[in-house]
């Protein structure tokens, strides 16, 4: 930015001032000290306008505005800084899923387990202080609700088998269990 104009309108409006009074002396003496202050007034212009850039930074959300000096120019440097990410939505509140799943009656199911999961279910079931029984309801509630766990058995069985499993025909190997 270049401020020399700025100081050129200091310059013109001291001169008309000085020429107003009508008397030759006091313009040549006006004109002699608009060229004395040219530097102090160029100084002044450059703090406010570095003061301005510093009030603008401490309002950004992030990023900078830096004023640089280039020869008798100001030159500007504008740093965006990091987007802002957006925040995630708040997770699904397990509470309120629920009450809403626990609206109704009860289902029973049966389920079996390798003894090497049932295990693995048991100590994290203690760890919680739940029973094992609340600790499987709990574990599923919480795959079910929206946006959790989502799981394609018949990619898992592919995995194990190498083959479609419900093809009929027997492969290579048998899945035992689940360790």
């Amino acid at each position: 930015m270049d401020i020399t104009p700025y100081i050129e309108g200091i310059r013109r409006d001291l001169l008309a001032a000085a020429r107003a009074s009508g008397e030759e002396g006091e313009a040549f003496v006006a004109e002699r000290l608009s060229y004395a202050i040219d530097a102090s007034a160029r100084l002044a212009i450059m703090e406010a306008i570095s003061a301005a850039a510093a009030e603008i930074t401490a309002k950004m959300a992030s990023g900078s505005v830096d004023v640089r000096l280039s020869g008798r120019d100001l030159d500007f440097s504008v740093h965006a800084g990091m987007p802002s990410t957006p925040t995630p939505p708040p997770p699904p509140s397990l509470e309120k899923d629920a009450e809403q799943q626990d609206e109704g009656g009860l289902a029973r199911v049966t389920v079996r387990l390798p003894e090497a999961v049932k295990a693995k279910a048991e100590a994290r079931a203690e760890a919680a202080n739940q029973s094992l029984n609340t600790w499987i309801v709990n574990a599923i509630r919480v795959s079910t609700i929206r946006d959790g766990f989502q799981m394609d058995p018949s990619e898992i069985l592919n995995h194990f088998l190498g083959q479609d499993p419900f093809s009929g025909r027997k492969g290579p190997r048998h899945m035992k269990g689940w360790n």
